[in-house]
């Protein structure tokens, strides 16, 4: 066959093209569809493919979502607290360290690095210093609030303050990222839009409300979605930093993607796991169209 050179690069691009499709098909595709076909059986880890039994995993998960201290309602609850505490202080932690290093013209490469390293660090590693960072009396930060004449707090040990330690600790771990995605979106815009501001009267206050955020929406967007699914998804943060790996305690830092690993691989009900996160996965792209709606219309008028 006789081709082109444009007709073999069109070729050769779907092929180089083909590689990443499988890769997204057997590792994603295929596992997601199998979650579906294993939540309508009643599946077992020993066992393998059980009988077809419909919706009976959801309705088991419904009723479970009523009893006032089941697992579930607690680790659905507590997910969307995970959401609401973490994202709006990602966003907002970002943007502002971003904003100040936009303005760092010496050692600036340092102190992106130094943003940017708890994101590449292991999180089982991270969950395990900060588990010394926490711990009471012993730990650096009791240390520190001992020194400072400050009682000491349980922080993870508590139901009450265990939930915003975790959350604290998922924010402090992305916090690079976030930061280099603002400031890369903050040296896109172009000066002259600051320099017309300036001559109009603008302050510093009505050029970030005015310049800087309606420009970094694009920006703002894409981070509100990924840390969103983020938070959805947390898992290894709470599993090595809560009590036994069970979300203690009291159930009080358990998520969802926890509650699926526990069913899964420890009642070893993979029906039930899979129903699970077949009802993650509908909450996770609902809330992402919900976002892209609202944050598109924000900045439309």
């Amino acid at each position: 066959m006789n081709l082109t050179l444009k007709q073999r690069q069109i070729v050769w691009a779907y092929i180089f093209m083909l590689v990443p499709l499988l890769f997204f098909i057997i590792i994603r595709w295929y596992p997601t569809l199998q979650a579906f076909n294993v939540s309508f059986r009643d599946w077992n880890v020993f066992e393998g493919a059980g009988p077809w039994i419909g919706l009976d995993n959801y309705r088991e998960i419904w009723k479970d979502l009523l009893k006032p201290r089941s697992a579930v309602r607690a680790a659905f609850w507590n997910t969307i607290r995970y959401v609401l505490y973490g994202v709006p202080s990602q966003l907002i932690l970002g943007l502002g360290i971003a904003l100040l290093l936009n303005h760092i013209r010496r050692f600036s490469g340092f102190f992106r690095a130094a943003y940017f390293v708890p994101y590449v660090t292991s999180a089982v590693a991270v969950a395990f210093v900060w588990n010394w960072l926490y711990q009471p009396q012993t730990g650096l930060l009791n240390q520190l609030l001992t020194f400072l004449g400050l009682p000491n707090q349980p922080f993870t040990k508590s139901p009450s303050q265990a939930l915003q330690s975790i959350t604290a600790v998922a924010v402090w771990q992305s916090l690079g990222f976030t930061v280099i995605i603002f400031l890369a979106g903050l040296q896109q815009i172009p000066e002259v839009y600051y320099e017309a501001a300036r001559i109009d009267g603008a302050n510093s206050w009505q050029l970030f409300w005015k310049v800087t955020l309606p420009l970094l929406n694009p920006v703002i967007v894409y981070l509100a979605v990924l840390s969103t699914i983020s938070f959805l998804r947390l898992f290894a943060l709470v599993q090595n930093m809560s009590p036994q790996g069970t979300g203690g305690p009291l159930k009080s830092t358990t998520t969802v993607v926890l509650e699926v690993y526990r069913e899964g691989f420890s009642s070893y009900n993979m029906g039930y796991a899979g129903a699970l996160t077949v009802i993650l996965f509908f909450i996770i792209l609902l809330i992402t169209v919900i976002q892209l709606r609202l944050f598109t219309r924000r900045y439309e008028y």
